[in-house]
């Protein structure tokens, strides 16, 4: 097993990442995005990884541009009730624990006032974004929901924790396929839009990124989540659930997932990157903390060994690519966005992309860390 993190390289796979990004991209301070968020996650988890300050700076660098000296966030607007907005807003807590500055704290305060006023279905449940009533989507929980518990441990508002865990179990009480323990991309409240199924308001199909985003956001929960919350126990069996059904998708021969989970090698489908990288993530991290069993480890290890094998090139500058990643998915506001398989298969492969590039940095340091390294 352990073959697999050496390679080609004098650097462990995390920082090889790390550092090819910060080449290919030096300047992400354009917009406050959910990509970039993810990726800044991925550096400050490396950071912490190394203590080397180029990936801290390059992340307060970034974030900075779209601050003003009041935590003023550029372009954001809490009326967009958007979920995506919140997830940059996580490295605010180191920045404002290591400098002090108050700027980090209210931009951080903004954020959470979001959710005082964010649209909820009938059950309580966060909508994705304004624009999309009475939905909940995979994706929402990890773009808010880490964001939200941490926000409750570091400023003492446990009242949150109660919250964070109703959202988790709306997601496994309507978008979880009874059958395969796997869940739908999107459920919608009123089981109006054109992609939900009638009766359980469920959009048509396992799409991997989508349960990758879900699957790392059970195990970041989990960092805040006080020992003794009543809620632990049940995020834990929900995460576990999920393994397991993903146990019996992964791919026989690379380990790794299809885009469209259930349906394999069915045509158009393909071996996803993201998926892949948020799925070892979750799983290696689920192993490290002791929520998931050592059985899991060999699971792990062979998508993490497939990853690399397959999708992964190191160029003769050293810098690492990762191929196979799905550009974008969504459901609604266009025809074609219907959460069919079909659907899926039409959006565009790319190399390089960030949500691919931050899953596996993330990847990357949970399996160092679970080998011992």
């Amino acid at each position: 097993m352990a073959e697999i993190f050496k390679g080609q390289l004098e650097k462990p796979w995390s920082m090889k990442m790390a550092d090819s990004l910060m080449k290919l991209r030096p300047d992400l301070s354009d917009k406050w995005s959910h990509e970039y968020g993810a990726v800044f996650k991925g550096l400050e988890n490396v950071w912490l990884k190394t203590k080397d300050g180029k990936y801290l700076e390059y992340i307060k660098r970034n974030l900075d541009a779209n601050l003003d000296a009041q935590g003023n966030i550029r372009g954001y607007k809490v009326e967009d009730y958007c979920l995506d907005h919140i997830n940059s807003g996580k490295l605010l807590f180191r920045l404002y624990a290591i400098s002090g500055d108050e700027k980090y704290r209210k931009a951080a305060q903004q954020l959470r006032e979001q959710f005082h006023g964010h649209p909820r279905t009938s059950e309580g449940g966060f909508w994705h974004k304004q624009c999309f009533p009475d939905q909940m989507w995979l994706d929402g929980a990890y773009m808010g929901l880490p964001f939200y518990a941490e926000y409750a441990k570091t400023f003492n508002e446990p009242e949150i924790f109660d919250d964070v865990v109703k959202q988790v179990t709306l997601f496994a009480n309507h978008s979880r396929d009874r059958e395969t323990g796997l869940y739908y991309h999107g459920w919608d409240a009123k089981k109006e839009q054109m992609w939900a199924d009638p009766k359980s308001g469920c959009s048509p199909s396992f799409w991997g990124r989508a349960t990758g985003w879900f699957a790392m956001a059970l195990v970041d929960i989990l960092d805040f989540l006080p020992e003794n919350h009543g809620g632990r126990g049940k995020i834990i069996e929900i995460l576990n659930g999920l393994v397991k059904a993903l146990s019996k998708v992964q791919d026989d021969e690379s380990g790794l997932w299809y885009l469209v989970l259930e349906q394999g090698k069915r045509t158009g489908n393909y071996l996803e990157a993201s998926a892949a990288g948020m799925f070892i993530y979750a799983i290696a991290k689920g192993i490290r903390k002791g929520y998931l069993s050592e059985s899991f480890r060999e699971m792990v290890y062979k998508a993490y060994g497939g990853l690399i094998k397959g999708l992964i090139e190191v160029g003769p500058d050293g810098t690492v690519n990762i191929k196979g990643t799905c550009l974008t998915a969504g459901l609604g506001d266009r025809p074609n966005r219907d959460g069919s398989f079909e659907y899926y298969i039409s959006e565009p492969i790319v190399v390089n992309d960030l949500k691919g590039i931050a899953a596996f940095i993330l990847a990357s340091v949970e399996m160092e860390d679970l080998n011992g390294r």
